[in-house]
């Protein structure tokens, strides 16, 4: 029988990248634990801050939301409100809009629903169907930057002094990745969203960016947690997805790559700096903030004839 490093009970889990071997019990602590010296470490969260959590109803969003809940006990001045932003996806947000609430109910967790219909009068099938007919196939870049702005929208409005989004270290790396694909040096520099300053801008924070994909769903499953398992409609057409069979291969191959490209990308950021932009203006068409004349959402809908 194999032990639990921590405990001596019979482990359940090994860690290919460290060696650990862990018990449900002790492996649960330890990934809220992790996320706690994250959060500490970094200066995430303020003991009164009023986050507004991302909450899609998946097992990212929704295992963040009882870990974040749990913190929160011991920090009576501090608040959650979680927050859905309902792309219109025929056949997937439904049942992931009602996973999160009944999440935010059995937690004592105020939710709220914001829809892309009503931001910008039209759902994401739509704004998929009119990207196809200009042969564009990549509706996970279309999604990401309205979501993006709608979750700011979202944070403003509950008046949250920061926004927690679920991205884990899976997430992360895709996207360092990605950026270095796309030879987009400015998103290459920024890493976290650290956009204190600007009123108008929430804070971001990544409560789970060092936490594998694989360590987030384990947590979930022993703690029972219900969530959508459902894969999003779009989700094949993203250079994403490429890009995580990609990272997921070496990592089988190389147990702990994930973590080593993460930490080799936070060391090149202070060397980009240099090339962040940080002028902020007015979007001319939504009044958002943007370092452009037309936020990239704004731009996203002209460039399909959505608005004027």
């Amino acid at each position: 029988m194999t032990r639990c490093t921590l405990c001596g009970e019979e482990a359940i889990y090994l860690r290919p990248y460290s060696g650990e071997r862990h018990c449900g019990r002790c492996y649960v602590r330890a990934v809220e634990e992790r996320v706690q010296r994250t959060v500490s470490r970094r200066r995430m969260l303020r003991p009164d801050d009023r986050v507004a959590l991302a909450l899609s109803g998946g097992k990212d969003s929704v295992s963040l939301l009882h870990i974040m809940t749990r913190l929160e006990e011991r920090f009576p001045r501090s608040e959650i409100v979680a927050i859905t932003v309902d792309e219109g996806i025929t056949g997937y947000r439904s049942e992931a809009v009602e996973i999160a609430r009944e999440n935010c109910e059995r937690l004592d967790v105020e939710h709220r629903v914001y829809s892309f219909k009503r931001l910008y009068g039209h759902t994401l099938d739509v704004i998929a169907d009119a990207a196809r007919q200009r042969g564009k196939l990549f509706i996970c870049s279309y999604c990401g930057i309205l979501r993006r702005k709608a979750l700011n929208i979202a944070a403003r409005e509950v008046e949250a002094t920061k926004l927690a989004t679920a991205h884990n270290l899976d997430d992360e790396v895709q996207s360092m990745v990605m950026n270095l694909l796309r030879g987009d040096l400015v998103s290459m520099s920024r890493g976290e969203y650290d956009l204190e300053g600007d009123e108008t801008l929430v804070p971001r924070v990544k409560p789970l960016c060092e936490v594998p994909e694989r360590e987030v769903a384990l947590y979930a499953f022993l703690r029972k947690i219900r969530f959508q398992s459902l894969p999003c409609n779009y989700l094949e057409t993203s250079l994403r997805s490429d890009v995580r069979r990609f990272l997921n291969m070496l990592e089988n191959k190389h147990p702990g790559m994930k973590f080593t490209v993460y930490r080799s990308f936070k060391k090149i950021r202070p060397y980009l700096k240099v090339l962040e932009e940080r002028n902020l203006g007015r979007c001319k068409i939504c009044d958002e903030p943007t370092t452009r004349e037309i936020c990239m959402a704004c731009q996203t809908l002209k460039d399909l004839d959505l608005i004027q």
